[in-house]
């Protein structure tokens, strides 16, 4: 028999959550760096 239901959610889930499809999410803190750089020319 396959696996359960529940593993096959779980490991759904798991994939998800790790996916990653915008490249890497920045923090607020290093946008608001970012910002305070460029408006300080």
């Amino acid at each position: 028999m396959s696996k359960s239901k529940q593993q096959q959610e779980r490991e759904w889930k798991d994939r998800k959550q790790s996916q990653n499809p915008h490249g890497k999410v920045r923090t607020f803190e290093e946008i608001a760096d970012e910002t305070r750089r460029d408006g300080n020319k």
